[in-house]
């Protein structure tokens, strides 16, 4: 397993994040934390809050809210199943992440919902789309001008 040596243990919330692959930069991660989407033992943390093994992080990401525990360290990013091993999701996190993703997959098409707001009178915006493709369409009788 990538760890942080053994004299050294710290790890600053904003890098963990990162090397534990929950966020594909550092920067979207400190973000993320300023943003107030990530607390650690219940209390708000800021990026540069160290992580201890033990610590509790609740995450809020777009539709999924996530509570891990700390069993490793790193500070650096490795392979997911080496990140996956730095932290250990909670049972009743897993429950409501699976129904989640069932909701998901059991949810009306988007398509269909769109064509169904669409009825009735065009908005501003569709005006707009209709002028573009009518600016941008080709036609024989436009040549012949």
């Amino acid at each position: 397993m990538h760890s942080v040596p053994s004299g050294e243990t710290r790890v600053r919330l904003d890098k963990w994040l990162w090397a534990a692959r929950f966020y594909k930069t550092r920067t979207l991660a400190s973000e993320e934390i300023d943003r107030g989407r990530v607390r650690v033992n219940g209390a708000a943390a800021k990026p540069a809050r160290e992580v201890h093994v033990g610590d509790v992080i609740e995450l809020r990401q777009p539709g999924i809210e996530r509570e891990i525990r700390v069993v490793g360290l790193s500070a650096v990013r490795g392979p997911a199943p080496v990140a996956q091993a730095l932290y250990q999701e909670s049972p009743e996190s897993l429950a409501r992440r699976e129904a989640a993703a069932q909701l998901r997959r059991m949810g009306a098409e988007p398509a269909l919902a769109i064509s169904q707001s669409r009825l009735g009178r065009p908005t501003k915006r569709d005006r707009r789309d209709l002028a573009d493709w009518d600016r941008w369409s080709a036609s024989l009788d436009d040549d012949r001008r």
